[in-house]
């Protein structure tokens, strides 16, 4: 049999912090009902937060000069993904000096953590994560992206053109 006496103290040392968090939240609605100009929310359809360039949003896929696509459907980013959202359908491509090309390349955004491990496991710079961040709508089969979304949407003004140079890559054997 146990001659512990229990600290009463316990008791009162909850009772203050539960005083204190109150105390703490109504002086901050008296702050934001008083001065409007110091409140740390965005009314946000008129106001937008505005990132750094460096933010990693939608997928992007590239484009070379010529204005197709650069992936070459080797299923790294694909095989790489942890959310598997990313589905690709390869095929021969009509000119022997490129193996093969995507005929279905779709992402399911729903799905997406937006990981950046796509983007990290293409060899050839096939697809990014861009600025863009927005993507409203109300059905869910519109957030199942494909090629036309990826890689030729009006907001990208005719696609992004990669950095990857085909001279290097083709000196370096890639």
């Amino acid at each position: 049999m146990s001659d512990k006496i229990k600290d009463k103290s316990l008791g009162m040392w909850y009772l203050s912090g539960i005083l204190g968090g109150v105390k703490i939240t109504f002086a901050h609605l008296i702050k934001n009902l008083f001065s409007p100009s110091e409140r740390v929310t965005l009314n946000y359809p008129e106001e937008q937060h505005t990132y750094s360039p460096r933010f990693k949003g939608n997928h992007i896929l590239t484009v070379k000069n010529d204005g197709s696509l650069r992936c070459t459907a080797c299923m790294l980013c694909a095989t790489n993904c942890p959310a598997d959202c990313i589905s690709i359908v390869a095929s021969e491509h009509a000119d022997p000096h490129v193996e093969k090309f995507p005929v279905k390349y779709e992402i399911d955004i729903l799905r997406c953590v937006y990981c950046g491990f796509c983007e990290e496991a293409c060899p050839v710079d096939a697809i990014r994560m861009g600025p863009e961040w927005q993507i409203p709508d109300l059905a869910d089969g519109n957030f199942i992206y494909d090629i036309q979304h990826l890689a030729y949407r009006p907001q990208l003004k005719g696609g992004i053109i990669s950095v990857v140079d085909e001279q290097e890559r083709h000196q370096a054997g890639i």
